[in-house]
This record gives C-alpha cells, sequence and structure tokens, in this order.
C-alpha cells in the first residue's frame, strides 16, 4: 500500500483522536480530476505515533527546528509534493480489500440517501404525468412497451392502481370506438394496459384524429362478414359500442342485428381456427349432442306415453293420446300429437352418444333450437350406469317455447332432483335426455289467427340439441338500451332490432354480457348511486363514462357473464316496483361495485 493509501485508511476505518488530526487541501490538476468533489480532495493526515514521547525530547526537536527552520521548509514542500503525486496515482484502479470496501460504503451511503431517494422519485413521477397527461392530447398519445407501458405496469409504480393484472396479454376489440361510450371506453381501457383495436367503417383523418395513435385501426363493416375477419385476429374480448344513425328498418337491423351476428361467427370462426392449429377444440364453441336434417337423424329417438296415476284411475279419465316423431316433406323433424288422459304425457327420449373425449361436465347447459305453437315442455335428463337403468336418478327442468323459432337455453344449475334426496345434477354422469309434454300448467296463447289453441294438442319442430361452454369471463359485452328516451313513433322497431341482436349473441355460445343503459348523459362519471335492474322498469338517464367503466370491470368479473341487465342513475321507484339493488358509485380504492350489484341478479335462460 502506498503512502496516500497509508494516509486514508486510518480516516475512514480507523479510531484516532480527532484532535490529533489535522486537514490538507490538496488542490488536483485540471487533467485528472477526482471523482465527486469538482477537483477538490479533502485529506486526514494522522500525526506522529511519537507524541508521547517525553518532554526532553520536544525540547530538543525544537532546538533543532529552530536551527534547521529554512531546511525544515523545504523539506515539507517536498513532502507536500510527493502527496500530491500519490493521489494522482492513487485515481487508477487498483485491486485492493481498501479501496473495494470504500466504493462498497459509498454505493450503500448513496442508496439510502433521502435526498436521492426524493430526485429519483421525483423525477419517475415528472415522467409519468408527462406520459398520463399526454392522453388527453389525442392526436400526439403513443405507447410503445418499453416506454409507457412500462412506466403504467411497472410493479409498484406510481399508477399501478389502475393497472389490471393480465390486461398487457388481452386484445379488445372496440366496435364503434368513435361513439359517445366507444371513446371513453378505448382510453379506459388504454389506461389499464389493455392492447386496443377498433373497428371503423372509413379511416379517414378525421376518424383517425378522434382516436390515440397507438389504437390499431381496422377498417370494415358489421354488416359486410367478409370485412370481420381481419378485425377479430389477435383479439380476446370484443365491446359492442356500435348504434344505427337512423331509424330506417335497413340501418337498424344492419347495425344492431346483423352486425351482431357477423361480429360473433366471425369470432367464433377465428377461435375454431387456433384450435385447430393446436389440433384440440376451441373452449368457446357449443358441443353438438343432435341435429335434425335428415330422415336417418332421428335413429335411435324414442317416443313413449305414460300416466303418473294408477291403471284403475286411468281407465276412469282415459281420453285418450297419442304421439308420433317424423321427418316431413319439408325438411322438418316434427314431434307433435296430443294427451286427452288425465294426468297422461308423452315424451321423446334418446341415449346420448357424445364425441370420444368430450363429457357434458365441461358444459354450462343445454340449448334447444325449437319451433312449434308455443307449449312449455319439461327436460328430463337422466344420470346413473347406464347398463343399470335401476339405479338412474332423474332430473327435470321446464322451458317454454314461442310461436315459430326461437333458442332456449338450460343451465345445468336449474335441473332439479325428483327425488327430493338425490344429490345435485352432476353433468359428467348425464346418459339419456328426454323432452316430455304435458296438459298440465300449459298456458294460453293466442294463435296466428287470433283464436285460441287446444292446450293439449302440440307440436315441437327441432332443429338442433347442444351444450353450452362453460367458462368465467365475458368474451363479448354489448351496449343496448331499454328503449327510455327513444321517441314513441320509432321506440318499436329500435327495440326489435335490439333484440334480435341479443338473442343472437345468446346462442352464439360466447360468454356474454348485455348493459342496457337508460338515456346517455354527457356528464362527468362517478358522481351519483347507480341502479342495476331487470324487468325493463328503469326511467333515469346514466352518464356515459359510467356505462364504459361498466363495461371496463365487465371483462373479468365473473358475475356479469351470461346476464343482461339495466342500469341507470338513483331514483326513486314507484310502490310494488322496487328495484333489486342499489350500489352507490364510491371512489374507493378497489372502486368493485360491480360484482355485488350483480350478484342478486338472474342468469338469463
Amino acid at each position: 500500500m502506498n503512502t496516500a493509501s497509508a494516509a486514508l485508511t486510518p480516516s475512514i476505518f480507523g479510531n484516532n483522536n480527532p484532535c490529533n488530526r489535522r486537514w490538507m487541501d490538496i488542490s488536483l490538476p485540471h487533467s485528472s480530476p477526482p471523482p465527486g468533489n469538482g477537483g477538490r480532495l479533502f485529506v486526514t493526515r494522522a500525526t506522529s505515533p511519537s507524541s508521547s514521547a517525553p518532554e526532553t525530547d520536544k525540547k530538543k526537536k525544537g532546538q533543532r527546528n529552530r536551527k534547521n527552520k529554512n531546511k525544515e521548509q523545504d523539506e515539507e514542500k517536498q513532502e507536500d509534493e510527493n502527496m500530491q503525486v500519490s493521489i494522482q496515482q492513487q485515481q487508477q484502479p487498483v485491486s485492493s480489500s481498501s479501496t473495494s470496501s470504500v466504493s462498497a460504503i459509498k454505493s450503500t451511503l448513496d442508496e439510502v440517501n433521502p435526498v436521492g431517494l426524493g430526485r429519483r422519485s421525483r423525477q419517475i413521477f415528472d415522467e409519468v404525468w408527462r406520459k398520463f397527461s399526454g392522453l388527453g392530447q389525442i392526436s400526439r398519445t403513443t405507447r410503445t412497451d418499453d416506454d409507457e407501458t412500462g412506466l403504467l405496469m411497472r410493479e409498484g409504480g406510481p399508477m399501478c392502481e389502475f393497472a389490471i393484472p393480465g390486461a398487457q396479454n388481452t386484445t379488445v376489440l372496440v366496435v364503434g370506438a368513435t361513439s359517445r361510450v366507444g371513446r371513453i371506453v378505448v382510453r379506459k381501457l388504454m389506461l389499464r394496459g389493455y392492447t386496443v383495436k377498433a373497428l371503423v367503417r372509413k379511416a379517414d383523418q378525421e376518424v383517425v384524429d378522434m382516436l390515440p395513435t397507438s389504437v390499431d385501426i381496422v377498417t370494415g363493416d358489421v354488416g359486410e362478414s367478409s370485412t370481420l375477419r381481419t378485425a377479430v385476429e389477435g383479439c380476446n374480448k370484443i365491446i359492442y359500442c356500435a348504434t344505427a344513425r337512423s331509424s330506417i328498418t335497413g340501418d337498424l337491423n344492419r347495425v344492431d342485428y346483423l352486425g351482431v351476428y357477423n361480429l360473433t361467427k366471425a369470432f367464433q370462426d377465428y377461435n375454431n381456427k387456433l384450435a385447430q392449429l393446436r389440433a384440440g377444440k376451441s373452449s368457446k364453441s357449443k358441443l353438438l349432442i343432435a341435429k335434425f336434417k335428415s330422415a336417418d337423424s332421428l335413429n335411435g329417438w324414442e317416443v313413449r306415453q305414460g300416466t303418473y296415476f294408477q291403471d284403475a284411475v286411468v281407465a276412469k279419465y282415459d281420453g285418450g293420446m297419442d304421439s308420433k316423431f317424423e321427418f316431413t316433406e319439408n325438411g322438418d323433424a316434427v314431434f307433435s300429437g296430443y294427451v286427452f288422459t288425465r294426468g297422461g304425457y308423452v315424451e321423446l327420449s334418446k341415449k346420448l352418444s357424445l364425441p370420444l373425449g368430450s363429457t357434458l361436465d365441461r358444459y354450462e347447459g343445454l340449448v334447444f333450437s325449437v319451433g312449434g305453437n308455443g307449449r312449455s315442455y319439461v327436460v328430463i335428463l337422466e344420470t346413473g350406469p347406464s347398463a343399470d337403468t335401476s339405479q338412474s336418478k332423474m332430473y327435470f327442468a321446464r322451458i317454454s317455447t314461442k310461436v315459430g323459432f326461437c333458442r332456449v337455453r338450460v343451465p345445468f344449475s336449474s335441473f332439479r332432483p325428483v327425488k327430493p334426496d338425490d344429490p345435485p345434477l352432476d353433468p359428467f354422469l348425464v346418459h339419456t335426455l328426454t323432452i316430455r309434454f304435458e296438459p298440465r300448467r300449459q298456458k294460453p296463447i293466442e294463435g296466428p289467427t287470433g283464436m285460441k289453441q287446444d292446450l293439449r294438442s302440440f307440436q315441437l319442430i327441432l332443429e338442433y340439441v347442444k351444450a353450452l361452454p362453460t367458462g368465467q369471463e365475458t368474451d363479448f359485452i354489448l351496449i343496448s338500451c331499454t328503449g327510455s328516451g327513444i321517441e314513441p313513433s320509432r321506440r318499436e322497431q329500435v327495440l326489435k332490432a335490439k333484440k334480435a341482436g341479443e338473442d343472437s349473441l345468446r346462442r352464439s355460445g360466447l360468454g356474454y354480457t348485455i348493459i342496457r343503459p337508460g338515456p346517455l348523459v354527457e356528464e362527468p362519471g362517478g358522481q351519483r348511486a347507480l341502479i342495476f335492474d331487470q324487468g325493463n322498469r328503469i326511467s333515469q338517464g346514466i352518464s356515459c363514462a359510467d356505462v364504459a367503466d361498466i363495461c371496463v370491470k365487465a371483462l373479468h368479473d365473473s358475475t356479469a357473464r351470461n346476464k343482461s341487465f339495466d342500469v341507470c342513475y338513483e331514483y326513486v321507484a314507484e310502490p310494488g316496483k322496487e328495484l333489486y339493488e342499489l350500489v352507490a358509485h364510491l371512489p374507493d380504492k378497489a372502486n368493485n361495485y360491480l360484482t355485488p350489484a350483480l350478484s342478486v341478479l338472474e342468469k338469463n335462460t
């Protein structure tokens, strides 16, 4: 260790008395400034350890100093020059334990320095605030993976409360991104870290200026299915905010009905394509149980008759019954007949033959595509060992049909055991499906000619029976309307088109959330309490920002899957028309008002 190191070591690690130290101001050359002190370095020099010598030695030393004063000054000047040279040499890296220890301690002190921490945190905050304020400037908002996403999504960052886990891996397609609700939805998604694609009819300069530049703009028309294939590629979820610009029936059907149908079909085709590449099956596809497209598709279905009473009672009240299942010349599979016997019923049954590797426990329920004269039926599922029917357990659920064709969803959760002591339905064990007609509990329905039909006769046209896939999250969010605030002259045709679009989404197999807001109001969101209801009973408006916030929250909320609901601002309901739930939109940290509000609402069947 050289002289400079020997002088530095006791000043840092030693326990010398400060009284025995003196400071030297050493000016270094400008060509090689020492790091951290701008050209000056203060070094402590320890005095000679012989300070405890006898007094006689001090007198002798003083005499020698007085005699050789000029000589001592020359030696001290030479010593200062040697010290300066030694310090300059020490600026070169040396592999000594003392130098590495000094560097480690200096680094540790810099990390815990409150001034440095404050300066660094201020720099991060300024950078984030600059990016965040840039979101308000529509045409100048840019985002790169290494810049804005890193700032907004950094773990423990200043804006981490806005981020949603998994948002970086989720791409959301916003249809109607330039609408009043769509523009807010786009910015809320971006702020939370989602990748956003916007489907627009024309990508002119006016539309481009309305959207942030980080949004992937795709040109297409919801009325033309061929233009939607590119739009759905790479997307995980869809938010449909588009509305017809006029009340013309053709425009309403193109946007509100065909638009939803075409987009759901394109999304399902894309998911099936990905599944085929993985040599598997899409989790969003329905499982075909039966499809009646030819006379051969009727094979295996058995028509049976029975009664709930004993034989002696049947003979007294037997008025006759008849039923048949046939494939007509029109290409329809028709199950028809009549039941005049008291307590009698007829049923159509078949043992299920599912594809290899498919089980019903992976699905949420059944969907029937049927038509007829509007009768109600009982769907029965039989579980247990198929070889020994004596150990089978039966579960039933009632369904209602309409005059004409309709799709009826029957969740497995709605099936109840015939014997109350039996356990709940296990879809994995289902082996037989039965559709039963019985005259009781039939409601009068006006026929096409305006005359009431005989409730003891029935006609059921079967198109297909499929199983609906299960899931935890919503795949498709549709913003519909309640009809409030629409002119009475055009309300009926608007609601008819909206309802047709909702029905096409329900039977698509996708997990859906249908939001029916009241009249939209241009005002800030989160200021007033919200009401969630079912039954077309609301009458108040709601902010566009609140509707957009509900859309974003419904993306990952399991209680919002397969539900349709109305929402509006708080108001006092009429007696006897109380609402389901009143939830205050409070600005708490979690801000999770959607889950408790929707948990009391029913799923659509």
